[in-house]
């Protein structure tokens, strides 16, 4: 099982001591695509899931998803988050067994979440729910010092009001998270419209099952960072579950191709960024023109 670089009361501490005055932006993966965000001594946590309620739900079931990643923090020690954003209702990213604790350790938090899922969140959480805040494509909603931005995640039009990719606009950042996204014919342009300064996309698609035709795969993750003008890509979606599990060789060999800055972060890790004094820092010269480029013009 891969062992976490920080977990539990060292995580906490870790996140609880960065600074909280210089404007630096401060993250860490604690795996999937549950990424927690501190800036100015405010907190986010995007798509949480800190348990094994997707390996038990499936045990016995010839769809078994052993897990392949320790859990990396205890959700009932982290305290200091403003906003939970949960892009859809899928177990991994909207997972009851981690909303529940963050709300204990969090009292003051709300939960973004697309409008299309509010029903499906007041059932499952109750009378406990954190404040909701539901949110389309092409609106926004402000929770603290974050402006959260709902991008369409392609897929089903039936599912456009139930699945969403979110842009985070805080002091001179911008964050695209596209967990569970899929290439569409908008989606350059909707997120375009922010200087990219870090960008969270998923590279499982294509491996197999459901996954294959629901999130970026490595090349397209890559590709989208470079038209985007991403400053930074991180990949995520990969191992968490023996499942289809995705690696990070297509993504990395893409990036090189393309020239696009990312980074590979391990399980609890942290990576600091800033402060950016120019606003217009994630967006990328342009690169040179290559050959094989599979026609997306750079």
């Amino acid at each position: 099982m891969i062992v976490p670089v920080q977990k539990d009361e060292e995580l906490v501490r870790d996140f609880h001591t960065a600074d909280n005055v210089t404007g630096a932006l401060h993250l860490w993966w604690l795996g999937h695509s549950c990424f927690l965000i501190k800036w100015n001594g405010y907190g986010l946590i995007f798509d949480p899931y800190l348990s094994n309620s997707v390996t038990q739900k499936h045990s016995g079931t010839d769809e078994e998803r052993p897990q392949l990643t320790e859990r990396v923090v205890d959700p009932l020690l982290l305290s200091g988050l403003d906003a939970i954003v949960t892009c859809n209702t899928d177990p991994d990213h909207f997972d009851v067994e981690t909303i529940f604790p963050l709300r204990t350790a969090n009292p003051k938090v709300k939960l973004v979440l697309p409008s299309g899922n509010l029903g499906f969140a007041e059932k499952a959480l109750g009378i406990a729910a954190p404040p909701f805040l539901p949110l389309d494509a092409g609106n926004y909603v402000e929770c603290g010092p974050f402006q959260i931005h709902g991008i369409q995640a392609g897929g089903p039009d039936s599912e456009q009001t139930q699945n969403l990719g979110f842009i985070i606009v805080f002091g001179n950042f911008a964050i695209y998270h596209g967990a569970d996204s899929q290439w569409h014919t908008s989606l350059v342009k909707e997120v375009r419209r922010w200087p990219i300064n870090l960008a969270f996309l998923p590279i499982s698609g294509g491996v197999g099952g459901e996954n294959n035709d629901k999130n970026f795969n490595g090349f397209e993750a890559a590709a989208l960072g470079k038209a985007v003008s991403a400053s930074l890509v991180i990949p995520c979606h990969y191992d968490m579950f023996d499942y289809h599990n995705a690696n990070t060789e297509e993504f990395v060999s893409c990036c090189d191709r393309l020239s696009q800055r990312y980074h590979i972060l391990d399980p609890g890790q942290r990576l600091t960024m800033g402060p950016m004094n120019d606003p217009s820092a994630g967006k990328a010269p342009p690169s040179d023109v290559q050959k094989n480029d599979w026609g997306l013009g750079y």
